[in-house]
């Protein structure tokens, strides 16, 4: 009973003691009223991107769909982000068990004697109520001790539960690195994809133009037998060819290394690891970018630095604290006796109530030291964080400028595709007429290939330009999936929790 309204009192203390340190309040950070490269920019068609969680779905690809799904069963960079969360909900619960007292039992017993006869002992520690006992017989006597012991560190300045808000926000912002951890895989995921995408349909530019190569070879052939023109010209023309067919080849070494990538994020081993060719989408969805002051919410690395301003904001409380007097209470109680039968009448037990208040005295400046260390700390997570912010609304400018002048670009260069393959099929005409020299050809024939190959570089930085601005934008991630203070400190939600297979 004692114990009781001594661990009661202790409560009653630690519940109205003061908390000591700045309460958190959010720094501002700049955010522009609209985003610059967006302003009378209308998004094209398809019109269905919009914010959700499976973003690449924008693309009605099933292939990468399926390979968007796997990164968060396989992808070890992820398991890794998602280890770091755990551990972080860990130390909260290291900081939360300071706020109760602890508890401690202790069991011993010894058996001595006199004129040859021998002795033992035992000691045994648990959790539970204590008890002694003692017995005696002849010349031996034996003796049973178990005691129960109470000690508990008040938190009078709230030195503990600044610590525990610190590390529910540090919490926070790893849940926060493991949403950006996934987001990123994503993006790269995507981006090779389409990478590997453009390589397919570079192979199959290239092959076309070997065969179409191989056709003025053939007719250069022919005019050679008939006598109009020279060696040289089908020499040129089967260099040409041979040029193009390796081209070609080459490109197999690039589309097997963005497979071996794309592998590797998926978690299989590359040569257990396939993807059949398939051409490059024509039509680029673009995610609308949105107000900007939203990006503060979207973006998982803006949350996350946000989150480590709360905690070292908290971590000033904790330094405050230290320059107060520290309450310890400390309480015991059991029984001891010299037989075991009369153990636990109330004459044999013992108890013990008393109480520490310790201060520091003089630690040449180590507290101010500490404090001073704690509010720079402060100071350069909020710099981290606008700048965080500052980087984001650049991303954004970038890739919503790229997208606007690339798509302006590309219908420029598809106009210069198209009169590209005019002038050679004219300049074909005129070669197989005999009016002009197989060096027309050859030039009217590379021009085109190399009009096809630009349009597709454009077309392929579009698509990437397109995933990237989904990044940027945090790829229809919110703030309000960060799990609450509830949720770190008992079981992670759902939307923290990296889908890992064991």
């Amino acid at each position: 009973m004692r114990l009781a309204a001594m661990m009661a009192l202790a409560a009653s203390i630690s519940l109205s003691g003061c908390l000591v340190g700045p309460d958190y309040d959010r720094p501002d950070a700049p955010t522009p009223a609209r985003f610059k490269e967006a302003a009378g920019w209308k998004l094209g068609e398809p019109q269905d991107a919009t914010d959700r969680g499976d973003w690449w779905a924008i693309y009605h690809d099933p292939v990468l769909d399926d390979l968007e799904r796997q990164i968060d069963v396989s992808n070890q960079n992820l398991r890794v982000a998602e280890a770091a969360y755990r551990q972080a909900r860990a130390v909260v619960g290291e900081a939360r068990a300071g706020l109760f007292p602890t508890l401690s039992v202790t069991g011993s017993g010894t058996r001595s004697g006199q004129g040859g006869r021998g002795s033992a002992s035992f000691v045994a520690t648990g959790t539970g109520t204590a008890i002694s006992t003692g017995v005696t017989r002849g010349g031996s006597q034996s003796n049973i001790n178990l005691a129960a012991d109470a000690s508990w560190s008040v938190d009078l300045w709230g030195r503990i539960r600044r610590t525990v808000e610190s590390d529910v926000t540090a919490a926070q912002a790893s849940a926060a690195d493991l949403a950006n951890a996934r987001l990123s895989a994503q993006g790269q995921l995507a981006t090779l994809y389409f990478e590997l995408r453009a390589a397919d349909d570079q192979k199959r530019l290239l092959d076309a133009g070997v065969d179409a190569f191989t056709q003025s070879l053939q007719i250069t052939r022919n005019q050679y037998a008939a006598g109009i023109v020279g060696q040289a010209d089908v020499v040129t023309a089967e260099t040409q060819v041979e040029q193009t067919r390796a081209q070609a080849i080459a490109v197999g070494v690039q589309r097997a290394n963005f497979e071996h990538a794309i592998a590797t994020l998926v978690g299989k081993p590359p040569a257990d690891f396939a993807i059949a060719p398939a051409p490059l989408a024509v039509a680029v969805p673009v995610a609308p970018p949105g107000v900007p002051s939203r990006l503060l919410e979207r973006r998982p690395d803006i949350a996350g630095a946000e989150r480590r301003m709360a905690s070292a904001n908290a971590q000033i409380g904790v330094a405050t604290a230290a320059f107060y007097p520290d309450l310890t209470l400390t309480a015991s109680y059991g029984f001891a006796s010299s037989g075991l039968a009369k153990l636990l009448r109330a004459s044999n037990s013992f108890w013990s109530v008393g109480a520490q208040l310790a201060e520091t005295v003089f630690d040449a400046g180590l507290r101010s030291a500490q404090l001073e260390a704690a509010r720079a700390f402060y100071d350069e997570t909020v710099a981290t964080y606008r700048q965080t912010v500052l980087t984001g609304f650049q991303q954004v400018e970038d890739e919503l400028a790229a997208l606007r002048i690339l798509a302006e670009e590309a219908e420029v260069q598809a106009n210069a595709v198209r009169l590209a393959r005019l002038a050679e099929r004219l300049t074909l005409n005129q070669y197989q007429a005999g009016t002009v020299a197989y060096t027309a050809v050859l030039t009217a024939q590379t021009t085109r290939l190399n009009n096809e190959e630009t349009a597709l570089a454009i077309q392929q930085s579009r698509f990437i330009a397109s995933v990237t601005l989904v990044q940027a934008l945090g790829g229809g991630w919110s703030a309000t999936a960060l799990p609450s203070t509830d949720q770190v400190e008992d079981d992670p939600p759902a939307a923290a929790k990296a889908k890992t297979s064991p």
